[in-house]
């Protein structure tokens, strides 16, 4: 297969940034991923212009959302915010051409009912626009969390299944998020494609910590504890777009794209 890849990058150049990597795509945010502000796009001509300027370059562009969104909390305070953040980047995607919006699954208190949280996930997408697919991310934490384990992805997937434009809401496969939450690498592929239907991008990355710690911890291929081998298998299973969000810049992450690709094409 030819690999359709590329990382996370500053967003001033997503161009550039996968030229200089040999890259045919960027993942990128728009503002602060650690705020609520909304979106900000800084490329020189604006939206319009980045749009035009990937689609001639051949680049693809991806969105991640912010991190604090959490449209599972019970939390009004945390909740109603994160719709609105989550909505304008959907929108911001859109005006860019990006192929996806990529948001975590989120959690909820240890002790708070977690149906309410697969709820509270359908009646978001019910309430959004979606000019361009969303991608939910599993995450590698929380014992509460809407899309750590498997059982949790199906009893999300069934309650967002409920919801109009359901059809426009993808999955996002982390590496490092799947070994972290104690998902077996050798058949998460598998399982995921079962429970969703789909896996429409994956996020490459080894761990620096054990199978089943729950501890986001991305690394570099070859310095982690996730063998090459089942990396490389689960890109090959996919059959999806890669982003590579593994430190070091642009050295780390040419280097990173290039022994993904030896392995995989």
């Amino acid at each position: 297969m030819a690999l359709h890849i590329g990382a996370h990058v500053d967003q001033e150049d997503p161009i550039a940034e996968a030229t200089a990597r040999g890259a045919s795509l960027s993942q990128i945010f728009l503002g602060d991923p650690q705020s609520y502000k909304g979106p900000v796009i800084r490329y020189a001509g604006g939206a319009e212009a980045l749009k035009a300027d990937a689609e001639a370059a051949g680049v693809d562009l991806y969105v991640h959302a912010p991190y604090p969104i959490n449209v599972a909390s019970l939390n009004n305070r945390i909740r109603i915010p994160g719709r609105k953040l989550l909505q304008q980047h959907l929108t911001a995607a859109g005006e860019i051409g990006a192929k996806g919006v990529i948001v975590h699954g989120g959690h909820l208190g240890a002790d708070e009912d977690a149906s309410k949280g697969f709820d509270n996930w359908r009646k978001c997408i019910d309430g959004l626009d979606l000019p361009v697919p969303l991608l939910i991310e599993n995450t590698a934490g929380g014992d509460n969390a809407m899309a750590r384990r498997l059982e949790a992805i199906a009893r999300l997937w069934d309650a967002i299944g409920q919801a109009s434009g359901s059809d426009n809401v993808g999955f996002c496969l982390d590496t490092c998020h799947a070994h972290a939450g104690g998902n077996d690498l050798g058949t998460v592929v598998d399982e995921v494609r079962a429970i969703t239907g789909r896996i429409d991008l994956v996020h490459a990355n080894d761990s620096r910590d054990e199978f089943d710690s729950g501890a986001d911890r991305h690394t570099n291929f070859g310095s982690g504890l996730i063998a090459g081998e089942a990396l490389a298998e689960v890109i090959r299973a996919a059959g999806a777009p890669v982003v590579c969000e593994t430190p070091g810049g642009l050295v780390g992450q040419t280097a990173d794209i290039a022994w993904l690709r030896s392995q995989v094409d």
